[in-house]
């Protein structure tokens, strides 16, 4: 059981010269997660999350929060957005180094790069490097349970 017989295919990317706020409009009109990052040779150099653009507009402290039950409403925090100047930075001040599998990767060893690294995704790339998809948690955990069927 490999990777390529369970990832998406069709995956949203962004140039290494797009902006946060070019980023921001692929998220919201396509309702993602993750977008990676590719050079000109559709290469993945870097990814960048949903989380990662909320932190432009976090306030330090709601990551310290540990206990919210007592918090019912942030108040003014919750309408506030980040600056401009943000919003029009290159996306590479916000990405991650991208992590790859191969397409020819199993699928306990992807779910367990993800868990080490903290992922819910993973791109998947050709022996060129290209990218080829993405896979996600979810997608290797349903190949994985679907051969359990098919055992029985």
């Amino acid at each position: 059981m490999i990777v390529k017989n369970c990832m998406k295919r069709d995956v949203l990317s962004v140039a290494a010269d797009s902006t946060v706020r070019d980023a921001a409009a692929i998220f919201v009109k396509h309702h993602i997660g993750l977008l990676p990052i590719l050079d000109t040779d559709d290469k993945p150099i870097g990814e960048v999350g949903l989380q990662d653009l909320l932190t432009l507009e976090m306030p330090d402290f709601v990551s310290f929060v540990k206990d919210v039950d007592f918090v019912h409403d942030f108040g003014a925090v919750e309408t506030t957005r980040p600056p401009a100047h943000a919003l029009d930075q290159s996306i590479k001040k916000l990405m991650k180094p991208a992590v790859t599998v191969p397409v020819d990767c199993g699928l306990l060893r992807a779910y367990s790069l993800m868990l080490q690294n903290n992922l819910h995704d993973i791109l998947v790339v050709t022996k060129a490097g290209k990218l080829a998809g993405i896979v996600s948690r979810v997608d290797v955990g349903v190949a994985i349970l679907k051969a359990w069927k098919k055992d029985q």
